[in-house]
């Protein structure tokens, strides 16, 4: 599992995958743990390449959003119109802040608001 990573606060790490399923979800989950810094207060997850995501990868990205540090905060970017399915679909939308663009997240983060819906 591929992952790039760029910034401090807010922290953007890019999926370099186009998949995000019970073949790297443990990957997922290892690559954020090492990649995440802790001094970032928000974690921006930049899923802009990912076409298909299953319950093992949402469980991955739930699993990484746990992981994070005290007062650490993971919104989710660029996801595609099958993915951004899954997760309203799955309620997750509910959990995590879905930005339509990375440019959108990174656009909140110095506003410090959470996309209009």
């Amino acid at each position: 599992m591929k992952l790039s990573s760029h910034g401090t606060d807010p922290q953007v790490v890019r999926v370099e995958e186009t998949r995000i399923d019970a073949a790297v979800a443990i990957q997922f989950k290892d690559a954020m743990r090492l990649g995440v810094t802790p001094a970032a207060k928000r974690v921006i997850l930049d899923l802009g390449a990912v076409e298909f995501i299953d319950s093992s990868g949402l469980g991955a990205i739930v699993a990484a959003m746990k992981e994070l540090a005290p007062g650490q905060r993971l919104d989710l970017a660029g996801l595609s119109p099958m993915v951004d399915k899954v997760f309203r679909l799955t309620r997750m939308d509910t959990i995590f802040v879905l930005y339509p663009t990375l440019a959108e997240a990174e656009a909140a983060s110095s506003q410090g608001a959470g996309p209009e819906s």
